[in-house]
C-alpha cells in the first residue's frame, strides 16, 4: 500500500509540475482531502526541498515488496499494483 501511494505521490508532482502548479500549494490542498497521506504530507515537501535522506531504504523495501508477492502467488492472487510497484522499486 505505501509503495502505491509513493508511486502516486511523486506521479503527482511530475504532473503538477508539468503543468505548471505551485507544488507545495498543490500539496497543501491534496493533502486535506481524500488523497491526504503521510507520503504527501511530511515526505513530498521533503522531495521539494530536494531532501532526499532516506527514511527506509530502498533494498528492505524490495524484499518486503518480494515478500508480499510470493504471498500473493501462493494464494493465488493476481495483484498487478503490487507487480508494478515491485517492478518499479527493483529498477530503482
Amino acid at each position: 500500500m505505501i509503495a502505491g501511494c509513493m508511486i502516486g505521490t511523486c506521479e503527482a508532482l511530475i504532473y503538477g509540475h508539468k503543468a505548471g502548479l505551485k507544488l507545495d500549494e498543490m500539496i497543501g490542498l491534496l493533502s486535506k482531502g481524500a488523497a491526504g497521506s503521510f507520503t504527501l504530507e511530511k515526505l513530498a515537501p521533503r522531495a521539494l526541498n530536494r531532501n532526499f535522506e532516506p527514511g527506509f531504504y530502498v533494498e528492505h523495501f524490495v524484499k518486503d515488496l518480494n515478500i508480499c508477492l510470493e504471498e500473493a502467488r501462493r494464494m493465488n492472487l493476481c495483484l498487478p499494483g503490487l507487480a508494478l510497484a515491485s517492478q518499479l522499486y527493483n529498477a530503482l
